[in-house]
């Protein structure tokens, strides 16, 4: 398809064999200095679509971004700047002479200038087997690299099972992690000794290595592939040692290599990519730079050096930019020093510069903690740092960063580098860094480049990041942004409006949204799309939190639409890393009977659970079940649900109590049982988990939990709110100390209204509860301060009026698919057995 646009006004016709994010961001830059005023811009891309962010396709494979979040570039972009596109349509080759690009579908088009940012391709080796005659890719076998690329991996993974990634680098553990997701098995097999060689020593390759296995992807490294098995579909991969991997999908990604032939066919002078000089102009075969003619990214030989990373391709494209639009007509890229920060499988990574020492004389201090998952290295030359990698903690990551790219002085305790810089404060610690400093290595956004954004009138966090794209790839800087957002607004950062909203597709905050929603009885997730969302468009991640805030509004009466609900809560039951799930039977306050436990045993027995497991919250789990089983394994064992799925009230923990322990000063088992049978499974904007504890010894852990309650002297019982013992540990806030049982079922059922009807969509209490300030909460929830104490109790009694055990739709599925196979649930290896 081609974008067209009309008349001829004495520009210049600048011409971009490239649309992906090298060639796309060249002409933002170009654009940014006035250079539509200069050029007619045409730009070829042999992908059907607009510019995406080829770095966030490892989050749509896992499901964590749809395709349209990555899309940096709409079409309409294209036609607001009057660019004409070819999409989907592949350059031959250019004519220097005729100075004309000829594409494949015959089209000639004319230049005065030329951008070559053709990018790279995922080299694949020449295994056997890996093609099939006359066919080409063998059908099970997948490269990692575009769009298309993804969507076929999803698709494949859907009806196998086992797969065999070749290539321990980024991309490919990447890769492994989304085919994970997927419920397929992984193993990933790496030619060198150890994980992500070219940024990690065999150090820090290991304790990577740990953390990838820990997440139970099968690592196989110094293993080298000679062949892919398989005739009509792959059975397995053949290694260098003898050994047979079994698989039904193998997946390329052993690197990449420069998309240069068609600059080698054109006359230009190519080695490892197009060599080009410092203003990114590129040699022809005789040395001779083409004045005509440049080329970026990826594809891009200079210095003898090829960057596969965005940063080093945001300055070529800034340094052409001003070139070509005569903005810096002596600019000069020099090559870039490579610092990166990345999750890779969910595990932070950073490196920069050299990973070993390489002279006799160089320092080198390490810190290697592999039980931790923890590594760190740096090596110092000349009291200045040349290199450093951290796996599991970057912690230290920005003032190492700070020093590698400013070349600064070190301490001359060398070990302080990895513990404590003598940074001040992070605000302090911005205000430091040089405005060269890179914050987003994924869209090389600078410290200067955020502050100047907002010297520019934008003062909102959200909005810089749109306007920079910092922090819009994988992530992990946000924290960063909007620190040197902060830094740089000085006082004036204005509070992002959908910070406050409860969902993201709906343009309110909590308060406001529950009022329309009772003002005009809106009951089902569409109805609320229709009624409140900008043109009544709907926002597949706001669903689950309209979802849950109408079943808290309207209990029984809500119009319950499946879609708007987590795959959790549509089958009540707890998904796994497999894809089977895990089934948790209601044991009110951690006890049970001989008859429950018996009961439980002989299910186990007859559906083969693989897993038996204790919970932290007294519960029996059975793990292992696949989708399909669950009705025979809940109709079997004809107990309520436990809950342990939802976002809801979940378990009751107890101490023995008075009846057994001899601390005991109340009877923490029965007031347990009781608070766990009223208000059992009770919707709310996040997870509950409670306790009571027989006196201030604790054992039932109530200080940590969403509401704990603890017996003390005289009879009496102590109530302590927004606690947390998980990554984020808390101790809860004492809300009052009351006289009776009673008094703590009321103020209980009261304060987790109150959460219900206040707190934000995820938000735990232990984040809920500081935010408000607990002498509020006090207030309104004990002190009645508010006047609503009655409609609190009144609403919360509505909704325990309303509890169905879910599990009874065993007999009456919700929906025709409720319990059918799930792809790709097939026979997994899943839980082991013990």
């Amino acid at each position: 398809m081609a974008r067209r646009r009309q008349g001829d006004d004495g520009r210049r016709d600048l011409v971009v064999v490239g649309n992906g994010m090298a060639g796309a961001r060249t002409v933002e830059e170009i654009l940014e200095r006035g250079g539509a005023a200069q050029f007619r811009i045409t730009m070829f891309g042999e992908e059907p679509y607009g510019n995406y962010n080829r770095i966030m396709l490892s989050n749509v494979l896992a499901g964590l971004e749809s395709e349209e979040a990555i899309f940096l570039n709409s079409m309409a972009w294209y036609d607001e700047n009057e660019i004409t596109l070819h999409a989907g349509v592949r350059v031959a080759r250019i004519d220097r002479h005729a100075r004309t690009v000829r594409a494949d579908d015959g089209s000639r088009t004319p230049y005065d200038a030329l951008v070559m940012a053709t990018g790279s391709s995922a080299f694949v080796p020449d295994i056997p087997g890996m093609r099939t005659a006359g066919r080409g890719f063998h059908q099970g076998a997948f490269r990692f690299r575009t769009l298309d690329d993804t969507r076929a991996m999803i698709r494949y993974a859907r009806t196998h099972k086992q797969a065999v990634v070749i290539g321990g680098g980024l991309l490919g553990l990447e890769a492994a992690r989304g085919l994970q997701t997927h419920g397929v098995d992984v193993t990933v097999v790496h030619g060198p000794g150890h994980l992500m060689n070219q940024q990690l020593d065999a150090a820090g390759g290991y304790v990577l290595r740990r953390g990838v296995e820990a997440l139970g992807i099968s690592v196989v490294t110094s293993g080298r592939t000679v062949r892919v098995l398989g005739d009509t579909e792959i059975t397995g991969v053949q290694l260098g040692d003898g050994r047979v991997l079994p698989c039904d999908i193998v997946v390329v990604a052993a690197g990449i290599r420069a998309n240069s032939s068609i600059a080698a066919a054109s006359g230009f002078l190519v080695e490892r990519g197009i060599v080009v000089d410092d203003q990114m102009h590129a040699l022809d075969d005789q040395g001779t730079p083409d004045p005509t003619v440049f080329a970026v990214g990826e594809c891009v030989q200079h210095r003898d050096q090829v960057y596969g990373l965005v940063a080093p391709l945001w300055e070529q494209a800034r340094v052409l930019a001003d070139v070509l639009t005569g903005a810096d007509p002596s600019a000069q890229y020099h090559g870039s020093r490579t610092a990166t920060k990345l999750k890779v499988a969910g595990i932070d990574v950073a490196s920069m510069g050299i990973t070993t020492p390489e002279r006799p004389d160089d320092d080198h201090i390490v810190i290697s903690e592999p039980r931790r998952g923890l590594y760190k290295s740096v090596v110092v030359r000349d009291d200045r740092l040349v290199g450093a990698t951290l796996v599991g903690d970057l912690e230290k990551v920005a003032p190492l960063i700070q020093a590698f790219d400013r070349g600064s002085p070190l301490p001359e305790d060398r070990i302080a580098l990895l513990f404590d810089l003598g940074t001040a404060p992070a605000a302090v610690g911005v205000a430091e860094l040089p405005d060269e400093t890179t914050v987003c290595n994924c869209n090389g956004v600078s410290k200067g480049t955020i502050a100047a954004c907002v010297r520019g009138g934008v003062t909102s966090v959200t909005g810089v990041m749109d306007a920079t794209r910092a922090g819009k790839g994988c992530g992990s800087c946000k924290t960063l942004v909007g620190q040197v957002v902060e830094w740089a607004a000085g006082g004036t950062l204005e509070v992002d409006e959908s910070a406050s909203w409860y969902v993201p597709g709906i343009p309110y905050a909590k308060a406001e949204l529950v009022a329309l929603i009772r003002e005009q009885e809106l009951r089902s997730v569409s109805a609320v799309f229709a009624a409140l969302a900008p043109g009544g468009v709907e926002d597949a991640k706001s669903k689950m939190g309209l979802n849950s805030l109408l079943r808290t509004l309207w209990g029984a009466a809500v119009v319950d639409e499946r879609d708007g609900r987590f795959i959790n809560d549509r089958v009540h039951a707890n998904i796994q890393r497999d894809g089977t799930f895990s089934v948790v039977p209601q044991m009110k306050g951690g006890v049970t009977s001989a008859d429950q436990l018996r009961r439980i045993a002989d299910v186990a027995d007859k559906h083969q659970i693989p897993l038996i497991k204790l919970t932290g919250g007294q519960r029996i789990d059975l793990l292992g079940v696949p989708k399909e089983d669950l009705p025979k394994v809940w109709a079997d064992l004809d107990m309520p649900s436990g809950y342990a799925y939802g976002k809801s009230f979940r378990t009751v923990k107890t101490c023995v109590g008075s009846d057994f322990c001899r601390f005991g000063l109340g009877d923490s088992t029965a007031l347990g049982i009781a608070i766990e049978t009223r208000y059992q499974g009770l919707e709310s904007p996040a997870k509950l988990k409670l306790a009571v504890s027989g006196c201030p010894r604790n054992c039932a852990e109530s200080y940590v939990k969403d509401v704990g309650v603890v017996a003390v002297d005289g009879g009496r019982w102590e109530i302590w709110v927004g606690g947390a013992a998980g990554a984020h540990i808390r101790k809860g806030d004492l809300l009052t100390t009351v006289d009776t049982p009673d008094e703590v079922m009321t103020l209980t059922g009261r304060f987790i209204q109150y959460y219900r009807e206040t707190a934000n969509w995820l938000e735990r209490t232990y984040a809920w509860v500081p935010r408000l300030g607990i002498e509020h909460v006090r207030a309104v929830v004990v002190d009645d301060s508010e006047g609503n104490a009655a409609e609190l109790d009144a609403a919360v009694q509505a909704s325990v009026e309303a509890y169905s055990d879910p599990w009874k739709e065993r007999d009456d599925p919700a929906e025709p698919g409720q319990f059918r196979t799930a792809l790709p649930l097939t026979v997994l290896p899943q839980v082991p057995v013990r």
